[in-house]
């Protein structure tokens, strides 16, 4: 068993405050046995609108925030999980300009001795509902999902709005992942919360993983934090509160328990290919 706890807070524009609020909640939860914590999306700055804000704040992945992040990881032995906007490198002369008005939406794992276990840049921007991300943000790469393993139990990342596209998820399911650690910003609105919840356990449910679902809590998210088990149940659930955690139990062999009912991945007719190739 592998204990996971989501952490649910409200980071704003102090990048110094957001890492000891960071350090707070992990210490929370290792005092519940959380072996794996999940931060929000944005944990390192958050402003009231994506805009130039978040690129003047955008760190490289070596930056302080991380560093101190790491040591966080590092202090209480824990796998930490979260959201930075990081520094966009240019692909050529061609993107200078456009790079330097833009960083990447990225969701780091860093391990117990504080070195990266996987990472993931956000591919699917929140061009939605009003706001425009993408003109900010540059898209990740569309790559091999990272994964990274405890105590036999493997872990797969997601960003945020990328719930609306279930074959992001299943991408992930495909790579071995048991549990799927999905950090958000979900912004609140008319049905948002419900939207929320019902794609979360949906994209549980069809790929008979778990999820564990961390989001930014009011005024710029709709919090509702949970870990979502493989048959759609709701095990750890964090509703409105401004600063906590939650934490649940996972493993391997419940994943494997429920395909044995629910043969979904085996059963289907088709694959996953990104859109335009092959």
């Amino acid at each position: 068993m592998v204990r996971v706890a989501v952490a649910q807070f409200a980071p704003g524009q102090d990048k110094a405050e957001n890492a000891r609020s960071v350090a707070e909640l992990a210490a929370r939860a290792a005092a519940e046995g959380a072996d794996v914590v999940l931060l929000p999306e944005y944990a390192m700055f958050t402003a009231p609108r994506t805009d130039h804000r978040y690129v003047e704040a955008a760190e490289p992945l070596g930056g302080p925030f991380l560093e101190a992040a790491a040591e966080t990881a590092r202090s209480q032995g824990l796998h930490l999980v979260l959201g930075v906007n990081e520094t966009a490198d240019g692909a050529g002369p061609d993107e200078v300009a456009r790079e330097a008005a833009h960083f990447t939406n990225t969701l780091v794992a860093l391990g117990p001795d504080g070195e990266r276990a996987a990472l993931y840049r956000k591919i699917h921007l929140y061009d939605a509902f009003g706001v425009r991300e993408s003109d900010v943000v540059r898209p990740g790469p569309i790559e091999e999902p990272e994964t990274f393993t405890v105590d036999g139990v493997v872990f797969g990342l997601q960003t945020c709005y990328d719930l609306r596209f279930p074959e992001v998820t299943r991408r992930i399911a495909d790579a071995g992942a048991h549990v799927l650690l999905l950090a958000a910003q979900w912004a609140p609105g008319p049905l948002k919360e419900d939207h929320w919840r019902t794609l979360t356990r949906a994209r549980a449910i069809e790929n008979t993983v778990y999820v564990a679902a961390a989001g930014q809590s009011g005024p710029a998210g709709a919090g509702n934090s949970m870990v979502v088990d493989p048959m759609g149940t709701a095990v750890a659930a964090l509703g409105e509160h401004p600063f906590a955690v939650a934490s649940a139990e996972v493993s391997a062999a419940r994943v494997e328990e429920v395909r044995a009912v629910n043969p979904a991945l085996s059963l289907r007719r088709f694959a996953v290919r990104a859109r335009g190739l092959g």
